[in-house]
Formats: structure tokens, sequence, C-alpha cells
């Protein structure tokens, strides 16, 4: 069956699914395969639980009409998402980057369909899979979707932007994230770059930080952009009042009261309202929203426990985010200071080198106690009167069980492997 044929299957379907535990009737469901499953396995569960159709690649299910036999269902998925995007011809936002853009995404959506119908990635399902389900979930009443792009090696984005054929981009910044899959920082920046690649060959709009100079070099003076940052010569001129803890922002003659800690936030916030002015969003519901945002999923949420006053930014880390974390937590008025740090995943060769700086770092701040959680750090240990070092989650649970913990400020922050919301339990 061609790709045209499957679409109008699809459109009376409207829904495709790839989990037998959320068949809902009527839906499509595609059989996937994983590293420890094979979703043609499930195809027939899928059909009998209300699926209309399902699109299997192994022509041993393919038993009756039902089951639409295809070379290879990732594929086939990627296809149809492309062919779907095209069809509704919506205007599409991609975001990466390699911190922020999940929060950022959150933010433009919220500012955006004040005014739009708008359709944005779910959480961060940012990958090969999640961007083309990100796709097909938007409908003929949809007027702008916001895609997250997320990649941990070169030409994924490149790959990304081919399915979905973004109208617009905004890179949140270059990190030092994946560097496993990347190989250094130059890595990361050609690998995220490759979204403006894409928008410069067809002529399409940057959003940019002016006062990135990375990002201004990689443009090297494409004229289809609209800048926002602190200096004059932005399109939108935006201003840090404070981030103590929550970031105040300024623009045009609105003040903006977020629920967002950390001056890393800043720019997030920024990039929000640059883009809802693009689109012609007031100025008072652009407040409005980003205001109305509160943070969720374990990123940089502020936590009152009894006497204790906790941030809680344990949904991902690397090391740019974290010296972030760190020169936030230092800079903001507090009582007596603990951080709690997980090992961050995915540095390759630089992972010692890294949880090295990261340590060396945190003891040279205003923290009174810093627990460094899991093989990296423990490896990269060194003497230091600040620090109790823990190889593994089960030494800190001792630590913090055998320690009263009160009227304390604390940061919780770590690579989502860790799990350190679990701390919250120990408090």
């Amino acid at each position: 069956m061609n790709i045209k044929s499957l679409h109008q299957l699809f459109l009376k379907s409207n829904t495709i699914c790839r989990d037998t535990r959320e068949i809902t009737e009527g839906c499509m469901f595609i059989a996937l395969k994983g590293a420890n499953f094979n979703g043609n396995t499930f195809a027939k569960e899928a059909l009998n639980k209300g699926a209309s159709y399902a699109i299997v690649d192994e022509e041993a299910y393919a038993i009756n009409e039902k089951y639409i036999l295809v070379d290879d269902t990732l594929l086939t998925l990627q296809q149809l998402a492309n062919y779907h995007r095209a069809y509704l011809n919506v205007k599409i936002i991609a975001l990466t980057g390699s911190n922020g853009k999940t929060t950022t995404k959150e933010l433009v959506n919220c500012v955006l369909k004040k005014k739009f119908h708008t359709i944005a990635t779910l959480g961060n399902l940012n990958n090969h899979i999640g961007v083309p389900l990100t796709l097909l979930s938007m409908s003929s009443e949809t007027e702008i979707g916001i895609v997250e792009m997320g990649a941990n090696h070169l030409d994924e984005i490149a790959d990304l932007c081919a399915i979905t054929n973004p109208d617009y981009g905004y890179i949140t910044n270059f990190g030092k994230a994946h560097l496993e899959g990347f190989g250094s920082i130059e890595g990361v920046i050609k690998g995220k770059s490759e979204l403006y690649d894409h928008l410069k060959t067809n002529a399409k709009l940057i959003f940019i930080n002016a006062e990135d100079e990375t990002q201004i070099e990689q443009l090297n003076s494409y004229k289809h952009n609209y800048k926002f940052g602190t200096n004059a010569t932005a399109n939108v001129i935006t201003k840090m009042v404070n981030a103590n803890p929550f970031v105040k922002t300024k623009f045009n003659n609105q003040t903006i009261n977020s629920n967002l800690i950390g001056a890393y936030n800043f720019n997030n916030i920024s990039a929000a309202i640059a883009i809802g002015q693009y689109f012609n969003v007031s100025d008072n519901d652009i407040k409005y929203a980003i205001e109305s945002y509160i943070p969720k999923n374990n990123r940089s949420q502020i936590i009152e426990k009894e006497s204790n006053s906790i941030i809680l930014d344990a949904y991902n880390a690397n090391p740019t985010s974290m010296c972030a974390a760190l020169d936030n937590f230092n800079a903001m008025d507090g009582k007596y200071k603990i951080a709690i740090l997980g090992d961050m995943f995915e540095l390759g060769v630089e992972a010692e080198t890294e949880h090295l700086n990261i340590g060396k770092h945190a003891s040279s701040l205003n923290i009174d106690s810093i627990y460094l959680v899991g093989a990296n750090f423990h490896k990269a240990k060194f003497e230091s009167q600040k620090i109790i070092w823990c190889e593994n989650f089960g030494i800190l649970e001792q630590c913090l069980k055998s320690t009263i913990i009160k009227n304390s400020t604390l940061l919780i922050k770590g690579s989502r492997g860790m799990a350190l919301e679990r701390v919250l339990e120990l408090i």
C-alpha cells in the first residue's frame, strides 16, 4: 500500500497508536520494534481491543485485510508523518538545543495558544519516533505545531528536519551534552546546527538569541532571522530584573513574574516572548501565559517540605546545565545550603574530567554541604571538607537517614538515570 492510500485510512481513524495499553476505538496500530520487543506480536491484541488496522512488517502476522503489510514500520511511520505534515500545510516551529528545549517548548506553546490552535510535542517525545507521532497528532484545526527535536549524534537533527520540514526554528544553546555521541563540543554545535542548515537551505525564518555569539557565528549573516536579547539591535528587547529565586523579566511595558527559577531560564522566557511578538500575540497575553506556566516533572520545581526549601531539578543534567544550576544556587538567598548532585551520563571519554570540574566548581561556591552521587563522581574524587562522596544511591540514602536536615535550602540535580527525586522521601 502506498503512503497516499495509507494516509486516507489514517484520516478515517484520525489517531495512531504504538502501545496496546493505549488503544482507542478505531485507531491505527503500528507495530514498532525495539531492543526487547517486537510490535508485530501485539498486532492481533490491538485489533481485538478496537484498532481499525494494524501496520506490520512481518508477513507471518498479516493474516487478513485488517493487517497492512509494509517493508519497515518505523520508516512507514516517518513517511506517513511527513505526508500528513504536507497534507495539512500547518506552520511548524522546530526547537532543539543542549539545555532548556522542553521548557522553551512549553512556554512557546502557552504563549501561542492564546491566539492559535496549537499542538506541541508531548513531554519530551523528541526523537525519530516521538517527532512523527507529534506530527500525526495534528489535525485540520491545528494552526501552529511546536516540535521539539532531540539528538545525541550527528545527522539526527537533519533526519528529523527531513520528516518535519519546519517553517521556523530556534536552538536554545550549544552545551556539553551527549559528548559520547557527538564527540566534542564542536560536534554538538555541528549536530544541533543541522536545524539551521535546513532552514537556511529553504530560506525559512530563524529565531535567534542576539547575545549568543556561537549562534550568530553559525548563522553567518543569514538575513531571515528574528532576534531577541538585551541589546538595541534585537527585534525584541528583554531584560532580566532578578532571579531570586524566580525569574522576573521586562519587555515593552510589561513585567513578567514567572514561576521559573534560575537565571538560565531568562533566555527560555525571552524566546517565548519573541516568538509571541513575531506572531502578534498581545503583550498582555504573553505576560499572562508565561506567568501561568508552572514547571513540573522534576524540572526546576520548588518544593517546601517542613522547614526545608528544595529546588528539584532532577529531570536531566550535563556539565553546562549543572554549572548553570550551581551558579544560580550560589547567588540565591537561602538558609543553610545543601547540594545533592548525581552523575551526568553520555559524556564518553570526558566523563572523569567533567565530573572533576563540577566537583571542584561546587566546592568553590557558597554551599555548605555537597553530596556527589554516582560512580562517575566517585572516580573523580578529591580532597574537600565540603563534599560527601556517595558511590551509589544506597550510600546516599544511608547518609541522609543518619542526618537531620532542617531549616535548609537544597538543590537536587542529576541525570535522569540517577532518579534523584527519590531524595524527597529521605528529607
